[in-house]
């Protein structure tokens, strides 16, 4: 019985296979937002991008978490795996939140995070997200993320608030004219992706200015003061997160969590990681349960 754990976001997925003698097989695909693509289309990318050294029909389990997976949107995207995956018995899919938890969670409650190109966050019950405060996406909200960070250093640099010597680095990285920054971010697709590609260029800089430092920290400060500070009680909680903004400035985010009060507790950089494990264990624990009864 093999076992399919995907992590989707907006523009790749990443597989996991469990094989039969406990083997994990990785490989990517491209991304299933259900709000933009059809069935049709996600069945062939999936075929296309499927290991040559799997059989399809030998998947029985399908777990598949991403982005834009609603509750109105979930019986599509079932449909749409099992039409991938025809033999299997057991297909889940659920909002990337929900894989976040788990990964970072597994069973236990707590508070959980995704803090890569966008933020979400949520009070995990073991099972569900039983309460959250909504980011409001790259347009009205999602500060702590590397759209709303990369969003900070284009403001900063169109309106010159920075030190000569911060502008001429920033300006060799961005390369681009105010007109032509105003006309990519509200004329061109995707201005969130635009946006937080300069995450990497401000991790590089953290050490070479200290306006890189603060531009993170201000970032992390508003997420706390507009969604965090939300959360009834949340210093009880642990801050949980998964996602490159999360690990790459980890150090930043423990700082500005614990200014708030609140404890830093595991990060992840690749949710999957932590689904594997997740879903391993279910696994077995499934398999000591049958085991068990078998020797009663």
């Amino acid at each position: 019985m093999m076992k399919l754990i995907a992590d989707s976001g907006a523009t790749k997925t990443d597989w996991a296979c469990i094989t039969n003698d406990r083997r994990c097989i990785r490989f990517s695909s491209a991304g299933y937002n259900p709000n933009y693509i059809t069935a049709d289309w996600i069945v062939e990318d999936i075929t296309s991008a499927f290991p040559s050294d799997l059989n399809l029909d030998e998947i029985c389990e399908v777990f598949f978490y991403g982005a834009g997976i609603t509750k109105l949107l979930e019986p599509f995207m079932k449909s749409a795996l099992q039409q991938a995956f025809p033999k299997a018995t057991k297909i889940s899919a659920a909002t990337d939140l929900i894989g976040a938890s788990r990964a970072l969670l597994g069973d236990r409650s707590g508070f959980a995070a995704i803090l890569g190109t966008g933020m979400n966050s949520g009070i995990y019950d073991g099972k569900e997200i039983a309460f959250r405060v909504g980011s409001l996406g790259f347009i009205l909200g999602d500060e702590g993320s590397g759209a709303y960070l990369g969003k900070l250093l284009i403001r900063d640099f169109m309106r010159h608030r920075m030190s000569d010597r911060v502008y001429e680095i920033v300006k060799d990285r961005i390369r681009m004219t105010d007109d032509q920054l105003i006309d990519q971010i509200y004329k061109k697709p995707m201005p969130n992706r635009f946006c937080a590609q300069f995450g990497p260029f401000i991790k590089e800089n953290l050490h070479r200015d200290d306006y890189f430092y603060r531009l993170v920290r201000n970032s992390f400060t508003a997420m706390f003061e507009k969604i965090i500070f939300h959360y009834p009680a949340y210093e009880k909680y642990e801050f949980n997160s998964v996602g490159s903004i999360a690990y790459c400035f980890r150090d930043i985010l423990a700082e500005t969590a614990h200014a708030y009060q609140m404890r830093m507790g595991i990060i992840l950089r690749y949710p999957l990681d932590g689904l594997i494990t997740y879903h391993n264990e279910s696994l077995q624990a499934t398999e000591d349960a049958v085991t068990a009864f078998n020797d009663s």
